[in-house]
């Protein structure tokens, strides 16, 4: 007979195969896998990827606004952006009211990237769509979305 009490101490926590944090770091290394390759060959990495998609889709923005959006901490970010400077995808202004912000945009060649990898990336997005179907897609990031809450 198998004892389905829980322990004196509490339950114990879920396998390692139903674990949120794990399932997540599965999820996100089965979806970066095709977009680090997709990047392999333009000599960016996927958080330079990701300021520079963000710098795209909102425009000009400081410091503080594209970390947030990009994922990143703010020291990252900042050496990232170096880093993008220094290869003239991006560039950055300090602002005119307050010297202490300064305002990151993309530049042409950055937005070259982003054109000449649009066809890839819209194709690895296709394929996630098609294996997880469109319904649970959205469902996925709705529940994606409340975690944010936590």
């Amino acid at each position: 007979m198998i004892d389905d009490t829980e322990p004196a101490d509490g339950p114990a926590l879920p396998s390692t195969r139903r674990s949120i944090p794990i399932a997540l770091i599965r999820a996100r290394e089965k979806v970066m896998g095709p977009i680090r390759e997709m990047l392999s060959d333009c000599g960016i990495t996927e958080q330079q990827w990701r300021i520079l998609r963000v710098l795209e889709e909102f425009g000009p923005q400081d410091a503080s606004t594209l970390a947030d959006r990009a994922c990143l901490l703010l020291p990252s970010q900042t050496r990232i952006v170096q880093t993008l400077l220094e290869k003239g995808l991006v560039t950055r202004q300090a602002d005119e009211k307050d010297r202490r912000k300064q305002t990151v945009a993309i530049t042409p060649a950055g937005q070259a990237i982003i054109e000449d990898k649009l066809d890839d990336a819209k194709a690895i997005a296709a394929r996630i769509e098609e294996v997880i179907g469109k319904e649970k897609l959205t469902q996925l990031l709705d529940i994606l979305e409340d975690f944010q809450k936590l």
